[in-house]
């Protein structure tokens, strides 16, 4: 994998740059739709690569595992032929699934042991044999093994959970490096930051991680219930100490808003649910603001869903048929609110892009900022 940076706002520091890998160069920064059990819910893939422009997709390490299992992927030749989709694919390691199963998992040195949300059966992750199943899905960009700390959380926790994530990060880089790619093309793997809200420990973490010297590094632990402000603090701590030259991934972050603000702060790569698990539920982000399509000031508006969009389903659909296809639980409505949401995603990456570009980034996402946050 490869990184350029291609270009630096002056009031800010959102840049702007390429990533290049054996399935196609991605253009940052960049938002990843989640395709957590080997599909971006409710989307074509098709229409992920046509009509909302998607340059590289996720799977779930964890819930790839369990279903379809990896004897099927590895028989596929990978999810990239499993699925259709023919871009990049980052994977992230589990450890988020793992750690949300609290009832039912227990965290040691050596691993996490967990039972299966499906069928209660009983499983283990450790940093090797997560390298190993990534390697068989068959992603470009694989994740460390990691533990996500909740929030709030005790500092002494907090210090206890970075340590062994840097002692699982040497195992996981030990494992990657002393075994190949499965399906004839390159992987790289990104560590991740943790230290939950506590600036001390975001700032040796950091510092842990950018001393391995990967091609890519991530940022963990942040969008968990914390304030927004202090997403945007403990990110801008550890942007000031990651390499420039090197991608970074905030991992499962999150409004258009927060895209945005983080983007200031020197991110290029973001994933969320939001878009899409939002969307099923009615909930639009648009240019203008957050439309709730379930209101009932909806139900006679018959303008376009958004009509300056080059989206088709924003044209061809209105705002009033949308919201008669939500409330009737109709799967159409899910999918025209998700083409929607995540064709929006792609277009303001897209456009906070041209705007590091043009030097003109720092005024465009203030004003935006005040627009994208508030409810129409």
């Amino acid at each position: 994998m490869k990184f350029n940076l291609t270009a630096q706002d002056p009031l800010s520091k959102a840049r702007a740059g390429e990533i290049t890998t054996d399935h196609g160069t991605i253009q940052t920064p960049i938002f990843m739709p989640v395709g957590t059990a080997g599909t971006v819910k409710a989307v074509h893939q098709h229409e992920l690569k046509q009509d909302i422009s998607a340059q590289i997709i996720l799977g779930n390490t964890y819930h790839l595992y369990l279903r379809p299992g990896l004897n099927t992927l590895e028989s596929a030749g990978g999810l990239h032929k499993f699925n259709g989709w023919d871009g990049p694919i980052l994977t992230d390691s589990g450890g988020y699934q793992v750690y949300s199963l609290t009832e039912v998992r227990k965290i040691k040195e050596e691993g996490v042991t967990f039972r299966s949300h499906i069928d209660g059966s009983k499983h283990l992750f450790t940093p090797e044999n997560v390298m190993d199943i990534q390697r068989i899905i068959g992603a470009d960009i694989i994740m460390a093994f990691d533990e996500c700390t909740p929030y709030p959380c005790d500092y002494n926790y907090a210090k206890r959970s970075i340590e062994m994530t840097h002692r699982w990060l040497k195992r996981c880089c030990d494992r990657f490096d002393s075994t190949d790619p499965k399906y004839g093309y390159s992987q790289t793997l990104f560590p991740i930051v943790q230290g939950s809200v506590y600036k001390d420990l975001r700032v040796r973490s950091a510092e842990v991680i950018a001393s391995y010297e990967r091609e890519g590094n991530a940022i963990g632990g942040l969008s968990v219930g914390e304030p927004a402000e202090e997403m945007y603090a403990m990110t801008e701590i550890v942007c000031n100490i990651l390499p420039e030259q090197k991608p970074r991934y905030l991992m499962g972050v999150g409004t258009p808003v927060n895209i945005l603000e983080n983007i200031a702060l020197g991110i290029d790569m973001f994933d969320c649910v939001m878009p899409t698990r939002n969307a099923r539920n009615g909930m639009l982000f648009t240019k203008n603001g957050i439309i709730n399509i379930k209101n009932e000031k909806w139900k006679n508006d018959f303008s376009a869903i958004e009509d300056d969009s080059d989206l088709f389903a924003d044209r061809d659909y209105s705002k009033a048929y949308l919201r008669h296809l939500i409330h009737s639980g109709e799967m159409l409505g899910a999918q025209i609110a998700t083409l929607h949401n995540l064709h929006f995603y792609l277009w303001l990456v897209k456009e906070a892009r041209k705007k590091i570009i043009a030097g003109e980034f720092y005024d465009w996402k203030n004003t935006m900022v005040k627009r994208l946050g508030q409810r129409l």
